[in-house]
């Protein structure tokens, strides 16, 4: 041991300047000023230079210091084995944990991030996203970071860690600044994968770069050369050492370890002596050293080398052949010879070899045959040690092909484990491993299935070929070919081919003899066809889909998906509110997951969603907040979840919550940009962003937004809410550009008309339409105002009839204007459309010069957070010589009136008796806001509210 520490200080000779980078870190990290914190530091340079030594030394020092120390090291042979590194940094910290109190630690995170690290077996169902595991490694790095502060975390051989970890702590990095963390990663420049560049490109709070390691000066070896051999050692010995190591330190300090075991003189007349001795260390020189400890310790290094790190000697043992006692004297001659090392600073850690350019030496000089063989052989060996499948896998990636059922079923077995676990990407190696090997004629299928599984998150195009494959196979099991269909069909609507999806299901529901098999299917079909902006024939299929929701129960859940589709083609086509919501009821009969493992979370969605068409705002919340808080438990926060902020912001916008709109709507644009551009979720979450800005007057931002985002044409194919070519139309209809607008808009006429689409509370192309062609052609307007109106009228929810007739007002004859606006006004007064109102109130005071409507709506926008209007509301208001209202008194929760109001109200319509007041009093509208629902179900949202937790 004494030996070894004076080997690290000489080593260290010449890092003084990266050494004060060290302590003025660690200085900041332990400080209690204002300039205390964590910090980036970040070492490259070639093998050999010492970055091993160096973190090695920060260690010491950051435990003298008293700092939690997280240390791991990439290894290149486990770089496909996913979170090798992460499990490296994070497993020592909690294993042992009984699991009561690890579920009681991680909470939530325990079954997203546990498979990941190892600390439990993944679970039955749908497996994280990728991006939810990296939040959620995020959540447990952090919660260790703070309850164990501070913290240095080093990571050496960056280069070689696996993708999985390397690309966490590459996002997680800049984080550390904002923490008492100090992260510090070591890696080979000219090797650093390219999902990592981050780490040359983030400067440190310290304003420096990624700091080079520069090989040591002639002096510096001398002075190495010196302390190892003796002062006596001259100077042209010395200038020769420097020459043949070119100043790497890990040469110089093995080339005077065998000068010193050679009794070489270190005089001049030995310096020719020193280029062979150098030669030796590394390559041929190195192997023909090794070949001399004998045949059994040539085993022994091979087998350690393609173990890779922390090798433990039993196992390699077993892969070379080798007895118990061979192995101890293999492993002491290797040490004698500087191959191998002691243990490392844990006493477990297994065995290392001194230096990772031996190790890759070593594993090179195997014959290619010998070495595919060895991978074979250590698979089995790592099985049998019970160390599972995914650790075997690593090596049988590494074999050739033999047709061997076992390899089959090892690589199946571990694929199935990691891409529970998260790690979608080492699972399709290993698949398209298994693939080559190959599998059975009749497993063959079930394979292909796996692997388009595992790639559909990051190949979707692969994805459809091995699913087009394994469809051609020939497949006896009735459940697997059915997955396989619906699973393309799946991966072909995602990516924007529904009218293919929807082929591909027609193809095969005839050939589907199991009923229940077929209404999957044919539910699958309904599903891409609702979603699909193309559908050529939509009336037949929504007859067809009618016939057959109507008659059934609802008594299992591909049933609930049919009414389910029912429910929403009910609300798009504007049938009565009531019906719909009478289906949406049979769909809710019994709980609906919004993340059940072979269903999509498409239809929950929707009939979340007509509940806000149908003035019940309320209740879509209720059912995005479980739906959300499902996602989140499953570790979906990529698209998933960004689809749940991005709506959830709609409910709100449609409530006239505007700021919390844009918060959410923000929310989801951030995630969706994490997912990617022009993908559905993005197209969702810029249409509502845009529409929220628009609402809240802010017409340039949204403008630069679209912009910013090609927000445009072309337009998805698959159905977006709200439509996205409305929106676009409404933007340049804000922006003053109708003519524009009104090429968008007829358009959208002849997209959705023939679809039967004409509920103009889902999508209100004709008004805007009315307002863009209304002073070149008020006839026009005034037909399509009225015809929306009717449409309105037919669905029959308050708020959709309310804005048809504001905007009718708007376009019609001065003599027709007051009705329409103070029908207007009294429908919305009992809806939950905020914001709506607000619009209908400052119409009708400006139409009316009435300055009690004006006052209430500038205080009703400014509740909504409609600042635009509210500004044009009261300069009206001003105008007619009103009194500025005085600010909000707002507030979400049911004042006492109020909610005597809503009871009265809920009473008064079960039983028959006096007629309603026009225009409800303002309590009642109040309540109607709050507690998002129009006067009809205010019983359900009342009973409701009483039964939720305080």
């Amino acid at each position: 041991m004494t030996e070894r520490r004076s080997r690290v200080r000489r080593a260290l000779i010449e890092r003084e300047a990266e050494l004060g980078t060290v302590d003025a870190a660690l200085d900041r990290l332990t400080g209690t000023g204002p300039d205390a914190g964590g910090a980036l530091l970040a070492f490259s340079g070639p093998a050999g230079l010492g970055k091993t030594t160096l973190l090695a030394e920060l260690r010491r020092r950051a435990r003298a210091r008293s700092c939690t120390v997280l240390a791991a090291r990439g290894g290149e042979r486990e770089q496909s084995q996913p979170f090798h590194v992460a499990r490296q940094l994070i497993q020592p910290q909690l294993a042992g944990t009984p699991e009561g109190e690890l579920r009681a630690v991680l909470g939530g995170w325990y079954s997203i991030v546990g498979p990941a690290l190892g600390l439990c077996a993944p679970e039955q169902g749908a497996p994280p996203d990728p991006q939810g595991l990296r939040d959620g490694l995020d959540w447990v790095l952090t919660h260790l970071v703070v309850r164990r502060a501070p913290v240095v975390l080093v990571l050496d051989d960056a280069h070689w860690a696996d993708p999985e970890s390397l690309g966490w702590l590459a996002a997680f990095a800049p984080r550390a600044e904002h923490l008492p963390l100090l992260l510090v990663v070591a890696y080979r420049p000219d090797e650093l994968p390219a999902h990592a560049e981050a780490f040359r490109t983030l400067p440190g709070r310290a304003g420096q770069r990624p700091l080079p390691l520069a090989p040591l000066t002639p002096a510096a070896v001398a002075a190495l050369v010196r302390g190892s051999l003796g002062d006596h050692a001259d100077d042209a010995f010395c200038q020769e050492a420097w020459t043949v190591t070119t100043g790497n330190p890990f040469e110089a300090v093995e080339l005077t370890a065998k000068i010193r075991e050679k009794g070489l003189p270190p005089v001049g007349a030995s310096a020719p002596l020193l280029r062979d001795l150098a030669a030796a260390q590394r390559g041929s020189g190195l192997i023909a050293r090794l070949e001399r400890l004998g045949p059994s310790t040539v085993r022994f290094a091979w087998a350690c080398a393609v173990l890779g790190t922390a090798i433990p000697r039993e196992l390699a043992a077993r892969v070379a052949s080798l007895g118990a006692e061979e192995a101890v004297d293999a492993t002491g001659r290797l040490r004698d010879a500087r191959i191998l090392s002691g243990a490392g600073e844990e006493p477990d850690a297994g065995l290392e070899f001194v230096h990772p350019l031996i190790a890759t030496a070593i594993y090179r000089s195997i014959p290619d045959a010998l070495r595919v063989a060895l991978h074979g052989r250590t698979a089995a060996a790592v099985v049998d040690a019970g160390l599972g499948a995914p650790a075997a896998a690593r090596h049988l990636l590494e074999t050739r092909p033999e047709n061997d059922p076992w390899v089959v079923r090892t690589l199946r077995e571990a694929a199935a484990e990691n891409l529970r676990a998260g790690a979608p990407e080492a699972a399709r190696r290993q698949l398209a491993r298994a693939l080559l090997e190959p599998p059975g004629f009749r497993e063959r299928a079930a394979v292909l299935y796996e692997l388009g599984c595992a790639s559909l998150l990051t190949e979707p195009a692969n994805t459809v070929n091995h699913l087009r494959d394994a469809l051609a196979e020939p497949v006896d099991d009735t459940a697997l070919r059915q997955g396989i269909v619906i699973r393309l069909a799946q991966v072909l609507s995602h990516s924007d081919h529904l009218s293919e999806a929807s082929d591909l299901l027609a193809r095969e529901i005839p050939r589907t003899q199991d009923p229940r098999a077929r209404l999957r299917l044919q539910s699958e079909q309904f599903m891409w066809d609702a979603f699909n902006a193309a559908e050529p024939d939509s009336p037949t299929r929504s007859r067809r889909l009618a016939k057959l929701a109507d008659r059934l129960t609802g008594r299992d859940l591909t049933e609930r998906y049919v009414i389910g589709l029912r429910t929403w083609d009910a609300c798009l086509r504007g049938e009565p509110v009531d019906v719909v919501l009478h289906h949406a009821g049979r769909v809710l009969r019994e709980p609906f997951s919004w993340a059940y493992a072979d269903h999509g979370f498409e239809v929950p969605v929707l009939t979340a969603m007509v509940h806000l068409y149908a003035d019940r705002p309320w209740k879509a919340e209720e059912l995005f907040d479980a739906g959300t808080a499902e996602f989140e438990r499953q570790g979906w926060r990529g698209a998933h979840l960004s689809f749940a902020h991005s709506l959830r912001a709609y409910i709100r916008y449609r409530r006239g919550r505007l700021v919390e709109a844009e918060e959410l709507a923000r929310a989801g644009l951030r995630l969706a940009e994490r997912v990617g551009r022009r993908t559905p979720v993005h197209w969702y979450a810029i249409a509502i962003l845009i529409t929220t800005l628009l609402a809240r007057g802010r017409v340039d931002e949204a403008w630069e937004l679209a912009r910013e985002h090609d927000y445009g044409k072309p337009f998805p194919a698959a159905v977006v809410f709200p439509d996205s070519q409305t929106v676009y139309a409404e933007l340049l209809l804000a922006r003053g550009d109708a003519k524009a607008a009104v090429v968008e808009l007829e358009a959208v006429d002849r997209r959705l008309t023939p679809r039967g689409i004409q509920n103009p509370a889902w999508c209100p192309w004709q008004l805007h339409l009315a307002r863009a062609v209304a002073a070149d052609d008020p006839g026009r307007a005034r037909e399509l105002a009225a015809d929306a109106v009717a449409r309105a009228r037919a669905f029959g929810a308050p708020s959709g009839i309310g804005q048809a007739l504001r905007v009718a007002a708007e376009v019609a004859d001065r003599g027709e204007r007051e009705a329409l606006l103070r029908e207007s006004v009294a429908l919305l007064s009992a809806s939950p459309a905020g914001y709506e109102l607000a619009c209908a109130l400052a119409a009708s005071g400006t139409e009316l010069q009435d300055r009690d409507l004006l006052t209430q709506a500038v205080v009703t926008a400014r509740d909504c957070g409609a600042d635009g209007l509210a500004g044009r509301a009261t300069e009206h208001l001003l105008a007619l010589g009103g009194a500025l209202p005085c600010g909000s008194s707002w507030q979400d929760e049911l004042t006492e009136e109020e909610l005597l109001a809503a009871e009265h109200a809920a009473r008064q319509d079960e039983t028959p008796g006096p007629e309603r007041a026009p225009v409800p009093g303002p309590e009642l509208s109040a309540a109607c806001r709050k507690l998002g629902t129009d006067r009809p179900g205010l019983r359900s949202a009342l009973r409701a509210r009483t039964a939720a937790p305080a």
